[in-house]
């Protein structure tokens, strides 16, 4: 299907696949440890005393250029610390390099990780346990929102520091709910009021759509259906832990997506990281969007006059998800790990997460940095973002369980099949079930 040449095509998205080969070797390299770089005590010390650590990043363009300038104000107050900015990958691709470079034995001191691959990741002894870190970080821990401190928690230890919190909610072109006359929706609607508005705003002479879904059976795909399961009374896993716990509620869930194809109101991105979906909604062809705010920049750049409202659901109580990412810390030596510490921390504290979101995308990470006036101005300034905002009151995490990325390429899988009228929302669950389900039998 066309997509307007018009519109620039958006900066990556975050939110892309958990590839199940790089889970796969991160277990491989669990419990065996990898020399690292460090060699002693005072290692990355350098004859000047400054420490230089090594940052991999993972953003691109308009977050890597807000982490530069953020980087060279740190530099400025910690002159003792040089922060490496060069090396590493855009971070959907971040999972595959780190693994690598666990398996050499030349990691960085800082990588952007996936919430959801931390549970791999941190499986290496070389990830460096930060749990006295946020401990006595100038931010009180219990300040941070809940799904932030879960995305890093593992076994009761924080393995990591967060980087980056969303939440999905519905952005609607208000341009197109005009022309069609229907109401802009509201806090509190449901999932059959989201495939009507649909239906009413799909125009297929004027190529509009009402809606769009990543169809890569990436992560992407997936993240999208874990709030109706969870609406449902369903979870990602049973608590037996050794099958999944949303087959059932699995099956209502797909069905919502197959009734949206059945009415041909649904545009299905094939490419990983919904670049196309977002460029058919900034160029005017789509009137809603299930997104998070890091769309928004783009979306205000595109000239869309958009109106922002929380998830639909099945119960009217309020349901979304958050996919926090982290700011994962590896053991190169006592050193360089002070200084690793040292900036994490630094970089969580509330006026440089203010920073942070307003430039490159994301959330605050505290109810402190959300009080600040500066995240106050932006909300103001930013059309739909206190909706955003306001969804983390209620919103859950993905669990941090190495079988994750398994139960999400089955779950992909069968979105796809739903999403291209190959198979029923039955059918469908029923294999996924089968593969994620042996899945969690796997020891780890």
């Amino acid at each position: 299907m066309a997509v307007p040449l018009s519109v620039p095509a958006p900066s990556p998205s975050r939110r892309r696949v958990l590839r199940r080969g790089g889970a796969l070797a991160l277990t491989a390299l669990a419990g065996a440890a990898v020399p690292g770089c460090g060699t002693g005590p005072d290692d990355g010390v350098g004859a000047d005393g400054r420490v230089t650590i090594e940052l991999w990043h993972g953003q691109a363009d308009t977050a890597r250029a807000a982490l530069r300038r953020l980087v060279a104000d740190f530099e400025r107050s910690h002159p003792h610390i040089r922060v490496d900015m060069g090396g590493g990958v855009l971070a959907d691709s971040m999972l595959q390099k780190i693994t690598a470079a666990l398996a050499s034995g030349a990691y960085p001191d800082i990588a952007y990780v996936f919430g959801s691959d931390l549970a791999n990741v941190a499986r290496s002894p070389q990830v460096v346990d930060l749990t006295d870190t946020v401990g006595s970080a100038d931010t009180p821990w219990k300040s941070y929102w809940a799904p932030a401190r879960e995305a890093v928690s593992l076994n009761g230890r924080v393995r990591a520091a967060p980087a980056l919190l969303d939440a999905l909610a519905v952005v609607c072109n208000k341009k197109l709910f005009a022309r069609a006359g229907v109401p802009l929706p509201r806090a509190g609607w449901r999932w059959h009021d989201f495939v009507s508005v649909a239906r009413k705003l799909t125009d297929k002479g004027a190529g509009h759509f009402g809606t769009g879904w990543p169809g890569a059976g990436d992560e992407d795909t997936v993240w999208r259906l874990w709030p109706m399961v969870w609406d449902l009374g369903g979870d990602v896993i049973a608590d037996d832990g050794r099958s999944i716990g949303f087959a059932k509620e699995g099956v209502r869930a797909l069905e919502v997506v197959e009734d949206l194809v059945r009415h041909k109101s649904v545009y299905v991105d094939p490419k990983p990281g919904g670049e196309q979906m977002y460029q058919v909604f900034q160029g005017g062809r789509m009137a809603m969007a299930i997104t998070g705010p890091w769309q928004l920049p783009d979306i205000r750049k595109a000239g869309i006059d958009h109106h922002v409202v929380p998830l639909p659901s099945f119960s009217g109580r309020p349901a979304t998800i958050s996919g926090p990412d982290t700011w994962t810390v590896f053991d190169n030596g006592s050193a360089r790990v002070r200084a690793a510490r040292t900036f994490v921390d630094w970089l969580m504290r509330p006026a440089q997460d203010v920073r942070w979101g307003a430039e490159a995308g994301s959330l605050p990470l505290s109810r402190h940095a959300q009080e600040l006036p500066r995240w106050q101005r932006e909300t103001r300034r930013s059309e739909g973002l206190a909706t955003f905002t306001k969804a983390l009151e209620g919103a859950r995490v993905r669990p941090n369980h190495p079988a994750y990325p398994e139960i999400s390429q089955a779950l992909g899988q069968a979105l796809i099949s739903v999403l291209l009228g190959r198979s029923s929302p039955r059918a469908a669950m029923r294999a996924c079930a089968d593969e994620a389900d042996a899945a969690l039998l796997i020891p780890r």
